[in-house]
């Protein structure tokens, strides 16, 4: 095209030469610059990190993570309000990688790193929920004291439940649990037929009690989130299906993330019922002593039974005792709900009867710092491989080393990794820090306890570059090239 049709284009008929050569000299100044801020994403600052390749995703940078640490021992103390100290592993790593930070005592801010690895493990209570038919719902927090005073529980409860009033005098509580609401709930559909039994409704929300000695970071506060499920049945034989149910879901809840829980018989404590069990982890830090038969399956919490007993009341063989922490609670509560706010449904004869019930617990922020407690070593932490913050972290070489040059190819393995392993987009994490050495670097992530550190060393020079891949879960270390690092992480599962 000649000078004249840009002209004609520009101005339209009748533009004057002098319009012309104004607007061609605004293309060309607009076309410099397109060309020299090309020249600088691509070539001049091979270091800077916050570029994908066109057309991907933003590259996840560590240096952009809101991570508070390094609090010293009284700081931590100071902030809770209490004397002590750091009692277990769990709060003692979280606190110091920044996975926590204390906001008063028992209460906790969770940050990132934390909000992700329990996003991962709502996702997996979701799914084994649902594949028993549970269906999710969200109940308020505030209850109203009416609700608990008439099943004898807002005298019965204490000084654990935290009450409040309204401007009105109404009075409340910060709900620890929500038999009475879901049972109201339920109540209150005239309509509800034993051909939509059972009905499985559960719920992840936070939970208040007013724990007189909050203590163990995570493991005992005073605000966590829990799953609580509730069931309504037409019998009792249907309720004790259901049940079982619930607890096989359980085991293989925790089959999955790689805890080796116990079920043991429990007490059924102020929420009643006649039977109930606990899931429980075994460790040191544990507050519940429970006492396990070798020689058979018996396992109970010591609440159970008599001072006396040191032998099996199955098989007679001795009993052993070991400490646990409950991560799991499961109660089969009969009509005693129920029958209080008259939670009925029309049976097969057309006659109105009342719902037999359970409830089931899982402490998902006591889950979360057990499974801590119990795989992690003394100075890094170890995750369940489906609820690690990020899978993999990327660690490029150090700037001004000998490396340097290998800088560019981690950024170019962090695009194809998003874009050949899709279960691994938004996994990924740059570690950009490169003012400091691959070593501190390295130590950083051992604390944090990515599953796959992949480091840009001096290998990643060679033709055709290779780069150290450690499996932290494994300890095992391997030089793989690109293609290598791609077959690995292709097997990775990510909740």
């Amino acid at each position: 095209m000649g000078w004249r049709g840009v002209g004609m284009e520009a101005g339209g008929p009748g533009t004057s030469a002098s319009q012309c050569w104004g607007v061609m000299e605004g293309l060309l100044t607009r076309c410099r610059a397109l060309a020299t801020c090309r020249r600088q994403l691509s070539g001049s600052a091979p270091h800077r990190f916050q570029q994908g390749a066109p057309g991907r995703g933003k590259r996840l940078l560590l240096s952009r993570v809101f991570q508070p640490q390094n609090l010293r021992e009284d700081q931590v103390l100071s902030l809770e309000g209490r004397p002590g100290d750091l009692t277990c592993k769990s709060q003692r790593l979280m606190l110091q990688v920044g996975l926590i930070h204390p906001a008063s005592p028992g209460c906790y801010h969770l940050l990132p790193y934390t909000v992700r690895a329990m996003e991962k493990l709502v996702r997996v209570v979701d799914q084994e929920m649902q594949a028993i038919g549970g269906q999710k719902v969200n109940m308020p927090s505030l209850s109203p004291a009416e609700l608990w005073r008439a099943t004898s529980r807002w005298d019965s409860m204490g000084k654990e439940l935290l009450r409040l009033r309204d401007r009105h005098g109404k009075e409340y509580c910060l709900g620890p649990t929500h038999e009475e609401a879901i049972t109201a709930l339920v109540a209150s559909q005239k309509t509800l037929s034993y051909k939509q039994l059972p009905v499985l409704l559960y719920q992840v929300t936070r939970k208040f009690r007013d724990e007189p000695r909050p203590r163990f970071g995570l493991l005992r506060g005073r605000e966590f989130y829990m799953k609580d499920m509730y069931t309504f049945d037409s019998s009792p034989e249907a309720a004790r299906r259901t049940y079982s149910l619930v607890c096989d879901a359980y085991g293989s809840l925790f089959d999955r993330l790689g805890l080796q829980c116990l079920q043991v018989q429990a007490d059924v404590g102020s929420i009643g019922g006649t039977m109930s069990h606990e899931f429980q982890l075994p460790v040191d830090v544990g507050e519940d002593r429970l006492a396990l038969c070798p020689r058979c399956s018996f396992s109970a919490n010591v609440e159970t039974l008599d001072l006396a007993q040191t032998n099996c009341p199955a098989c007679q063989g001795p009993l052993t005792e070991t400490k646990g922490i409950e991560v799991g609670h499961t109660f089969y509560l009969g009509t005693k709900y129920s029958s209080i706010f008259n939670a009925q449904f029309t049976n097969v004869h057309g006659k109105a009867s009342l719902a037999e019930m359970g409830c089931y617990g899982l402490g998902v922020t006591r889950i979360l710092a057990a499974a801590i407690e119990v795989l992690s070593a003394e100075d890094c932490i170890r995750w369940p491989g489906l609820l690690a913050p990020y899978q993999v972290c990327l660690i490029p070489p150090k700037k001004g080393s000998k490396e340097e040059a290998a800088a560019e190819l981690t950024g170019h393995l962090y695009d194809h990794i998003t874009e050949a392993v899709p279960q691994l987009r938004g996994e990924v994490l740059l570690d950009d820090r490169t003012h400091l050495t691959i070593g501190n670097r390295l130590k950083d992530a051992d604390k944090l306890g990515y599953p796959f550190v992949i480091i840009a060393g001096k290998r990643a020079l060679d033709e055709p570059a290779h780069f150290e891949v450690r499996c932290q879960n494994t300890g095992e270390v391997v030089f793989l090239t690109r293609e290598g690092v791609l077959e690995l992480l292709s097997q990775v599962q990510v909740a």
